[in-house]
């Protein structure tokens, strides 16, 4: 398969990257804030989604004929990291909710998979 960028694909990557940066700053916000924010499970999805993100978004850059899959698990751990965040209220967290779920949107077209909402 050759390494072909068209603009879906750019789309992806683009959207995996800022979920990354996202999920990124909302760890830094919810270690800062404490309390519920802080728990560790809440910290840990946060932190797979940004791992995940950035894993999707360098198969993509490489061409890897394997993207497919890691945009499937990209889909499915954003869509996880946005219901986290929506137990909570804040600005910054329901941002990162809808963030996560413009990826997981992507992700799942680059995957060839249907939403699973």
């Amino acid at each position: 398969m050759t390494h072909q960028m068209n603009d879906r694909m750019q789309e992806c990557i683009d959207r995996c990257q800022s979920c990354q940066e996202a999920c990124l700053e909302a760890i830094s916000h919810c270690l800062e804030k404490g309390g519920r924010h802080a728990e560790a499970e809440h910290i840990r999805t946060l932190m797979a989604c940004a791992e995940i993100c950035d894993t999707s978004a360098r198969f993509m850059l490489l061409g890897s004929r394997h993207h497919a899959r890691t945009c499937e698990t990209c889909a499915e751990v954003c869509e996880a990291c946005a219901e986290d965040c929506d137990r909570f209220e804040d600005d910054m967290m329901k941002r990162c909710a809808d963030v996560c779920r413009r990826c997981a949107e992507s992700c799942r077209e680059m995957a060839g998979t249907k939403s699973r909402a």
